[in-house]
């Protein structure tokens, strides 16, 4: 890495409020307090999962709906970049990247890692408890232990009522 450049954020993005708070976290700590001399360049990545892994092989018929699912899925990933994007200009951080790809969300945070040679992952916590995690399988878990940079687990704390 050249001198003159800045170590890479990646933060992971889905439709999800924990993302979304994920993010403003990491620009509130590591952005603004910093601008215009920010200590990293920030990547923010949506995994866009396939039509199929949404649909499955459900039978016949199936591949007549995936267009209409993949079209969905596009109009998602967009509305979330457009969402992450405000969210950066209104805490007055203009020089950002975005990639949509294409995939489980755990194998193409680890890939953009890799790829860009990030210096840190930025993931929500959705909260979910052992038995969803376990069925569901976590995001963030499997980046903490296969993301070849340090991993950033930001919880988004519980109302107390």
């Amino acid at each position: 890495m050249a001198m003159s450049e800045k170590p890479i954020m990646v933060v992971g993005i889905d439709d999800s409020e924990h993302s979304f708070y994920a993010l403003e976290w990491a620009l509130d700590h590591f952005f603004a307090p910093y601008a215009p001399n920010y200590p990293f360049k920030i990547l923010i990545v949506h995994a866009k999962p396939s039509p199929t892994s949404v649909v499955g092989l459900a039978g016949p018929g199936a591949a007549d709906v995936l267009p209409y699912v993949d079209a969905d899925l596009k109009k998602i990933a967009a509305r979330v970049v457009e969402k992450a994007k405000e969210i950066c200009l209104a805490k007055s951080v203009n020089d950002v990247m975005v990639e949509v790809m294409e995939g489980d969300a755990r194998n193409v945070l680890c890939e953009v890692v890799d790829k860009h040679h990030a210096s840190m992952l930025v993931v929500g916590n959705h909260g979910y408890g052992a038995i969803k995690r376990a069925v569901l399988g976590s995001v963030s878990d499997y980046c903490a232990h296969h993301a070849h940079c340090s991993v950033m687990i930001v919880k988004k704390p519980k109302i107390k009522h």
